[in-house]
Parts: C-alpha cells; sequence; structure tokens
C-alpha cells in the first residue's frame, strides 16, 4: 500500500472555545478542487478512532463550505472529540500504468482534535491535521527527483510497470516534466502552509510522511534541485 503524508499543525490559543472557529479557519484555507470546491462529508468521532461516531453529515449535495460545515461541528463540541471533514483538492497525478499526466481532484481528509481525544493526541500529532494523500504526489517515485531515502511503489526490481516507468524517465525531457509537476504538488502545499500560518496563531506546524526520515527536507531538496 503507498505511504501517505500529513500537515500537522498547532495554534498558540487552542482550547474548547476556540477550537471550532479555528477549525473552519484552517478549512478556509484549504485550496480546495476547481472542479469539487465543496466539503462532502463530516464524522463526529468521540473518545478515539475505535468508537463509533456520533454523529455523520453526508454533504455532496448540500454545497457546504467552512462555515456550514464549523455549524455541524459545534452542535456536538467536546473535547474529547474529533472532526474530521473531507474534500477535494487538484494534484498532478502520474498514472505509472499508461505513463500519461493528469491534474485531477484527490481526496483531502482536515481534521480537528479536540484537547482530551485519544489520551491527548493532539499533543503529537496536532490541533488539526490535514491527511494529503500519497505520499509520491510530492516525492516522487523510486526516489528519481532528489537524493535519499525513498519508498518504492513496486514490488520488486522486475516489475514490468517499473520497467515502463524507467523507460519512460530515461528520457530526458520526461524526467524534466516529472520533475515539474511534482514542484508544482510541493509549492502548492507550501503556499497552503503559508496562508494557514496568515489565517491562525500557528505555534508551529509539520509535514510528515510515512515513508521519509524527513519529508520537509525531502521536499525542500526536490524544489533546489534544477
Amino acid at each position: 500500500m503507498a505511504n501517505h503524508s500529513y500537515l500537522r499543525v498547532w495554534t498558540r490559543d487552542f482550547s474548547d472555545a476556540t477550537m471550532i472557529a479555528e477549525f473552519a479557519r484552517f478549512l478556509t484555507t484549504a485550496p480546495l478542487s476547481v472542479a469539487k470546491s465543496n466539503f462532502t462529508e463530516l464524522i463526529v468521532q468521540p473518545v478515539n478512532a475505535t468508537e463509533p461516531s456520533v454523529a455523520e453529515w453526508d454533504l455532496r449535495a448540500l454545497n457546504s463550505g467552512p462555515p456550514e460545515v464549523a455549524a455541524l461541528a459545534v452542535q456536538n463540541l467536546n473535547s474529547d472529540s474529533a472532526y474530521i471533514a473531507t474534500a477535494n483538492w487538484d494534484l498532478w497525478y502520474f498514472d505509472v500504468e499508461t505513463v500519461t499526466w493528469r491534474r485531477e481532484p484527490q481526496p483531502l481528509i482536515l481534521t480537528c482534535h479536540g484537547l482530551h481525544y485519544d489520551d491527548g493526541l493532539a499533543l503529537t500529532a496536532g490541533h488539526f491535521t490535514a491527511d494529503l494523500g500519497f505520499e509520491h504526489f510530492f516525492t516522487g517515485h523510486g526516489g528519481l527527483l532528489a537524493p535519499g531515502a525513498a519508498s518504492n511503489p513496486f514490488d520488486s526490481s522486475d516489475h514490468p510497470i517499473e520497467h515502463t516507468f524507467r523507460q519512460w524517465m530515461a528520457v530526458s525531457g520526461n524526467l524534466k516534466e516529472y520533475h515539474a509537476k511534482t514542484r508544482e504538488n510541493i509549492q502548492q502545499l507550501f503556499s497552503w502552509v503559508e496562508a494557514i500560518e496568515r489565517a491562525l496563531p500557528v505555534e508551529r506546524s509539520e509535514l510528515w510522511s510515512e515513508g521519509e526520515e524527513n519529508f520537509e527536507a525531502r521536499l525542500d531538496a526536490i524544489l533546489a534541485r534544477r
């Protein structure tokens, strides 16, 4: 299974009194898809991820923006709950099977952790988190875009899809395009982080992934490489 990447954000004044208002501001900053520009679902998760949700809303037909999501979330205001909003954002995606590029909506999951949710998970996972989708949207496949360790999305070195992919990327122009499209995804992510810092009293933020020892440093290296 492909690794996922995440953004974690902590704010200086986070509390039961501020978290839903700040969640709405966090949602407002999200660079939602042009084609799918509204939130599609909200879940209120009590205690921890093993418990059944206390409320769920299917928002797909409601054209719901941050104010509407916040108005629903505040109906179940508890410090031991997490508020999970689902949307989409547009990213460049390289289809390794057809060796073609597409910029299309990808899932984006935005969460607010109450201070007492899952034994204080917010301290380590962030008051606000974003599941950004697959790590390779930002790092590329197989370590081609910058030196250093990278997870390999293929099962073995002689996998036919990997063979086709590496043959394609052996052409200088194709690798250059691969780098340029991946850089666009990274730049969109970094611009979003800057927007969050303008919208919220951010104490710190962190970019993290399941397959990289230092995800943010790898992104910086890909942006710096020409």
